[in-house]
């Protein structure tokens, strides 16, 4: 049983009665809210958000910080994300626009608006300070639509998320908090939908049309900071539709890119088959991310499984299999991850691929990558190299991939031109 007062959290549990005060005074009307789970568990609170009620699936993340960078991300398109880190919300958001240029790709943060269906955290600080913040936590989730609910013992929410795995739920809010919970059928599986389609953008754009090397990058979801990480190291990125044929337009680029994205990867069969024949018939570097990373995968042969309760957070580490321009075999990184699938470690691999890297915590594969042998320029990983938020040990993977694109591009004799006049000047990050 759990009970909730505007002072204090209460829970009673195995005649065993805790008492955890809050960190920050709750101000404001109380709205009650509840955090209802598939399982039969409900976790009870106060609403900061908006005044709506909205299912999803329930996952936590360890991350300690870029709380915004998180709730940002398309990956976590329809989930109701628990910060395990005791108080959310202390340095408030940031205002959330950018330029469009060699530098920044139009916004602050991962994508223009929040990606997550709702949140849920210990204690929120609704007295922020940060030299960039704009508004808090609370305004921010209300402004954008998306409900939120302080004051649950997320250790309690993490661990049971931990032993039964990502978890459907409802957040319940004001009066829909009073009545009961779902029945069982009630609840809704985003899985079963393709979000990648949902957050992919509709239209082909382009960024930094004047860099030196021309990237052409599939969206199935992209953080903001991967577009970015490109930029900043001087490519000319045209982002296309998560299943546009590459394969039309591929002599016109120096490279290609997969990012990250939601749900499940059985949803983009159509991209790995498009780029399947794109590894079998050109020798141009590709590189992907988190989703893209998956594609890539089944496109090789390999299949794709979905894990217990998946790995989100900023301090994963991963061991190098192998060596290939900044990363080390032998050497563990440390990275920031996102994701609910993975791919099957198989012995043998299929052929002309390795591994890459492998969880060092749950041996689950954390990148693949094309063998020497092959003649192959493609490598694939489940983390974030380039983070927003975490560590930065494996941020010179873009400088890699980026690098490799420029000397296939000098060594070639013959590279059509491209038009580097913006597609769309116009379009926004989705």
């Amino acid at each position: 049983m759990f009970i909730i007062s505007r002072q204090r959290f209460v829970s009673i549990a195995n005649g065993t009665r805790t008492v955890r005060g809050y960190a920050t005074f709750a101000s404001g009307d109380y709205v009650p809210a509840v955090l209802h789970l598939k399982g039969g568990q409900s976790f009870a609170g106060r609403s900061f958000g908006a005044p709506k009620s909205v299912f999803g699936e329930t996952v936590f993340s360890t991350s300690i910080t870029s709380y915004t960078e998180s709730m940002t991300d398309p990956s976590y398109r329809h989930q109701i994300l628990v910060f395990t880190t005791p108080m959310i919300g202390n340095y408030g958001v940031p205002k959330n626009t950018a330029p469009k240029d060699h530098h920044d790709v139009g916004v602050v943060l991962e994508a223009s608006g929040i990606q997550c269906a709702g949140v849920v955290v210990a204690d929120v600080a609704e007295q922020y300070s940060h030299h960039s913040a704009v508004e808090s936590l609370a305004a921010w989730c209300q402004r954008h639509g998306v409900p939120a609910i302080t004051g649950v013992d997320t250790r309690a929410v993490t661990r049971l998320l931990r032993d039964q795995g990502t978890t459907l739920g409802r957040l319940a809010i004001g009066q829909d908090a009073v009545g009961p919970a779902p029945e069982e059928t009630e609840y809704w599986d985003p899985s079963a939908d393709n979000l990648v389609a949902q957050v992919s953008t509709t239209k082909p754009y382009q960024l930094n049309p004047s860099g030196d090397v021309r990237i052409a990058v599939l969206d199935f979801g992209a953080k903001a900071n991967i577009l970015r990480a490109l930029v900043r190291r001087n490519a000319a990125v045209t982002v296309f539709p998560w299943n546009y044929d590459f394969n039309k337009v591929r002599d016109q680029y120096d490279g290609l890119f997969l990012t990250n994205g939601p749900g499940a990867p059985t949803h983009c069969m159509e991209a790995a088959q498009i780029l399947r024949k794109t590894m079998d018939e050109w020798d141009k570097p590709i590189f992907g991310i988190c989703m893209g990373h998956q594609i890539i995968g089944i496109a090789a042969g390999l299949e794709a499984y979905r894990m217990t309760f998946g790995n989100r957070g900023h301090n994963q580490p991963v061991l190098a299999l192998a060596s290939s321009g900044s990363i080390t075999a032998g050497r563990v990184y440390v990275t920031s991850q996102n994701h609910q699938y993975a791919l099957t470690l198989q012995d043998p691999f299929p052929h002309g691929w390795e591994p890459f890297f492998i969880n060092c915590n749950d041996s689950s594969v954390e990148g693949i990558k094309s063998t020497i042998e092959s003649g192959k320029k493609i490598w694939g990983v489940q983390f974030h190299p380039e983070s927003a938020g975490g560590p930065l040990d494996t941020i010179e993977m873009f400088t890699d991939f980026v690098d490799e694109c420029r000397a296939i591009k000098a060594r070639s004799t013959q590279s059509p031109m491209l038009d580097t006049r913006p597609l769309e000047p116009d379009a926004m990050i989705p």
